[in-house]
């Protein structure tokens, strides 16, 4: 048989081919083969413009429509016949059923044909996949040219199913101007034209709807034979099954391959098809093989393929257990050979120089994965995150309902704590978008999913994107938090546009148990949103519980430390309170420092505690004199900050900076005060990185440096504390800040050459037993607390190392010596592995800094010490106080 012959199938010559010999219906017969023959040649040039859209799919022009008659002779074997109209509606609907696979077949742009909300939640989502962050409006509306292309494909290809249905009344236009559409006979398009779509749309389908859409028969046309009934559930199965069988080289060909050149997962599909045989039928069970062995360069195709094909047996079972169930005559074609194992599999699809192993990640108990990854084995044992998380929640599906449905006036989050019969309770409630159960099982259930950033959330929900909708939360992971505070959970859901016949109950007894979803109906009114209640472990009052990262154990207080800016007013019953405290919206990018600093340190509730008001109120005077802006390459404030404060040596009270993520609480940091934003840098999002980039960060340093400066704040203990931080982001430090302490007082890098200048011998001293302080600056010794008199040729070096997230944006081993990189591998400690280790730090910018003193170098300033293998020790005046460890550095010989 010629290649992709469809007039030599048996399904073609046994219905619409013309007989050899008299024929009763060959009229009827030639007018359907007449109106295919027409469809197929106009659809013949719609079908090749889909490679200009989709130039990495494989081929889906005429020839794949041609070859769907072979493979419906394949699946359908002797058992299953078709009538001649039951053989032109399929013909037909092979036609279509992939012609909107390009943007040809839209008759406009893609975007317009999606819908302009469609389109920008498509965007928006994309978006997120590939930066990581939301779009803004400008971003929105004109993405990068990597992220267009991506949702063109993404859109047709979701689409092109319920395009497909809409070609067959399609109105198109010649040259000429003169009007045509693809079947042209106007009662053929007319009568089959809707079974036709419906059919070419339903192998995109998922296969319990077959029987939903093609209950019933349809009758004969008055000029056919009574007996040409249509049977649609079986061209339905038939059609499904014959286009995920059409696999082999025939979609891939080796020149096309060349030519197109596709990337990434479609190379690796065009790399697998291209190997594949034309398939064939074993009893009932459909056989594929391979031409030629997969070299090890293509075992990622040899997975694909595998995991491709039992798809394909996943919906020949699918459809005959369909078939079965129903009482109806059941296809030939009900699974395919070996794809039971890859050893079996590598049989039918042999490999070359390795061996397949199936080593793939098997959960085979979904409810004990969760049980571990969620609650405390993912967030740790805080659980006020789990709190956050919460609140998260239920704020972005206010502000979602209020991006769908502008003007709702009453978004609001309710947190409740209550105690019954001896045991506490915490609820959280919005009243936003609620979940439907689609919502709730594939969404909420479905643990790891993306949440906001699903598709298929966003189909449910149109018009996020458009309306500038940036969720903050992740309600899958994210909700499982919720263990972490009891096992006893009960959500109650109801979507804001259904009715209370659709609101649902989920209830919970664990992490690890199943949970059981039910109609709440007949409960009285169920407001619309979603309500989380949990049965907490322990009292909120015990040591490690609700309240154990609290001052005055109020809830209130827990909801404003976590809640650090907010879009929806958040409300808060404490227990037996008759009225709620409310935390009003606030923004942290355009409140002014006065207002962010009340914000992230509150004044104190506790009238034992107000004594401590004038110390905070002297702290926000300070915080609003020095702390500068962070802004991002638009201009955006992201952070409002200053380095280091005095208060850290006053009083009980913190003043540590907060890294935020989306205005929550994610991390603090003693490296400054205030508030820098952040993304999470890992699952629980306890631990966040800088949203913003290193050069950004730089330079509100550098305004902070000359804050200090100008404000007269850069003393000597300033000076020393930062030395660190700064040297590690401007690299070197400035040479008028101080960094060390000799017998002469502070040193700065200015000072170095005049003090080393009338010295041979230095010892630079690690500090143990002595240790420093800034305030004033000082040596003393760690153990009796004895203040200690630096000898003459002392230095000791203040490296006060930095934390997160600065220590993040400048780690010291960026700045370390690159010519030293070789030693890093050294199995022995030799001078130039230890210059490679220190030369990032203050102690190698004093190193460097001696040897142009002494006009020498590194290593005969280090190698000496290497060969008292790095032991030198110095004991005090009074030796009593121990031996302090150090280099001995000799300044070399003049030449």
């Amino acid at each position: 048989m010629p290649e992709h012959d469809y007039t030599s199938t048996t399904l073609w010559r046994s219905t619409l081919a013309m007989r050899p010999d008299s024929d009763a219906h060959a009229d009827q017969r030639e007018r359907l083969r007449t109106s295919y023959a027409e469809l197929r040649k106009k659809a013949a040039v719609l079908l090749e413009e889909n490679a200009r859209s989709m130039p990495d799919f494989t081929v889906h022009d005429i020839s794949h429509v041609d070859a769907l008659w072979e493979t419906a002779d394949l699946v359908c074997g002797t058992d299953v016949s078709l009538n001649p109209a039951e053989a032109y509606v399929l013909g037909c609907a092979f036609v279509l059923h992939d012609a909107a696979m390009g943007a040809a077949a839209y008759r406009t742009t893609v975007p317009e044909a999606l819908g302009e909300k469609r389109w920008r939640d498509l965007v928006s989502v994309a978006y997120y996949h590939r930066e990581g962050s939301w779009p803004d409006r400008e971003e929105l509306e004109a993405p990068p040219a990597e992220i267009t292309d991506a949702c063109l494909a993404t859109a047709i290809r979701d689409t092109h199913a319920e395009q497909a249905k809409r070609l067959v009344d399609q109105k198109w236009e010649s040259s000429t101007g003169n009007e045509f559409f693809l079947i042209e006979g106007v009662q053929l398009r007319e009568w089959y034209g809707p079974l036709v779509g419906e059919l070419a749309a339903s192998h995109w389908w998922p296969v319990d709807r077959l029987t939903r859409e093609f209950r019933h028969t349809i009758g004969s046309l008055p000029w056919q034979p009574s007996e040409w009934t249509i049977d649609s559930l079986k061209l339905a199965c038939i059609l499904r099954l014959a286009d995920a069988t059409q696999v082999d080289s025939r979609r891939a060909p080796g020149f096309l391959f060349s030519l197109r050149r596709p990337q990434g997962l479609s190379r690796e599909h065009w790399r697998f098809q291209e190997h594949i045989a034309r398939p064939y039928r074993n009893g009932d069970r459909v056989t594929y093989s391979s031409l030629r062995p997969f070299p090890p360069q293509d075992a990622t195709a040899w997975w694909l393929a595998l995991e491709y094909l039992r798809g394909i047996d996943r919906e020949l079972k699918a459809v005959d257990a369909l078939l079965h169930d129903l009482g109806r005559k059941r296809l030939a074609a009900r699974a395919v050979a070996g794809v039971d194992s890859p050893e079996r599999f590598a049989e039918l699809f042999r490999v070359q120089n390795w061996r397949p192993i199936d080593a793939t990640v098997k959960v085979s108990d979904v409810p004990a994965l969760v049980g571990t990854l969620g609650g405390q084995q993912l967030y740790g044992d805080v659980p006020e995150v789990a709190v956050r998380e919460l609140i998260q929640n239920a704020q972005d599906a206010v502000l979602a309902r209020q991006t769908l449905q502008p003007g709702f006036p009453d978004g609001r989050v309710e947190i409740r704590l209550t105690e019954t019969d001896g045991s506490w309770y915490l609820e959280v409630r919005d009243n936003g978008t609620g979940m439907d159960e689609e919502t709730l099982v594939h969404g909420l259930l479905d643990f790891g999913t993306s949440g906001w950033s699903s598709t298929g959330l966003r189909n449910r929900l149109p018009g996020l994107a458009d309306g500038g909708f940036q969720p903050s939360g992740r309600f899958g992971i994210g909700f499982f938090s919720v263990f972490l505070l009891g096992d006893q959970v009960e959500l109650i859901t109801r979507r804001y546009d259904a009715s209370l016949t659709d609101a649902r109950r989920l209830t919970f007894d664990g992490p690890s148990s199943r949970p059981l979803l039910t109609p709440f109906t007949g409960q009285g009114w169920v407001p619309e949103g979603t309500t989380v209640r949990v049965r907490l472990r322990k009292s909120p009052y015990e040591l490690q519980g609700l309240f154990s990262r609290t001052d005055d154990e109020r809830l209130a207080q827990l909801a404003q430390r976590l809640v650090l800016e907010n879009a929806v007013p958040v409300y808060t019953w404490e227990p037996g309170a008759a009225d709620p405290e409310i935390l009003a919206p606030f923004s942290l990018a355009t409140g002014s420092a006065d207002e962010v600093f009340d914000r992230l340190y509150p004044p104190q509730a506790l009238r034992w505690r107000t004594g401590e008001e004038k110390l905070r109120l002297q702290m926000r005077d300070d915080f609003v004199s020095r702390a500068t802006e962070l802004l991002n390459d638009k201009g955006r404030r992201i952070g409002l900050a200053m380095l280091w404060n005095n208060m850290h040596f006053q009083g009980r009270r913190d003043f540590w900076g907060t890294v935020t993520v989306n205005g929550f609480l994610a991390d603090t940091s003693v490296s400054f005060a205030g508030y820098l934003a952040g993304q999470p840098s890992r699952a629980s999002r306890d631990k966040a990185a800088l949203i913003a980039t290193k050069d950004q960060v730089r330079q509100w340093m550098r305004t902070q440096e000359q804050r200090l400066r100008d404000t007269g704040h850069f003393g000597d203990p300033l000076q020393l504390e930062l030395a660190y931080t700064l040297h590690n982001a401007f690299n070197p430090l400035a040479d008028d800040i101080a960094f060390a302490l000799t017998a002469q007082g502070v040193l700065r890098l200015a000072d170095v050459p005049e003090w080393a200048a009338g010295r041979s011998e230095i010892f630079l001293a690690f500090g143990w037993p002595v240790t420093w302080r800034t305030r004033p600056p000082e040596l003393y010794h760690h153990l009796s607390g004895k203040r200690v008199q630096v000898p003459d040729n002392w230095i000791f070096i203040y490296q006060l190392v930095s934390t997160p997230p600065l220590s993040q944006v400048f780690p010291a081993a960026a700045n370390r010596d690159t010519a030293y990189e070789f030693a890093r591998d050294h199995t022995t400690p030799t001078w130039q592995k230890q210059w490679w280790r220190n030369s990032g730090d203050l102690y190698g910018l004093f190193i460097r800094s001696l040897c142009e003193a002494w006009s020498c170098t590194v290593e005969s300033l280090l190698a000496p010490v290497e060969q008292r293998d790095w032991s030198d020790s110095i004991h005090l005046e009074d030796e009593s106080l121990g031996p302090v460890s150090g280099y001995l550095l000799h300044r070399p010989p003049s030449p």
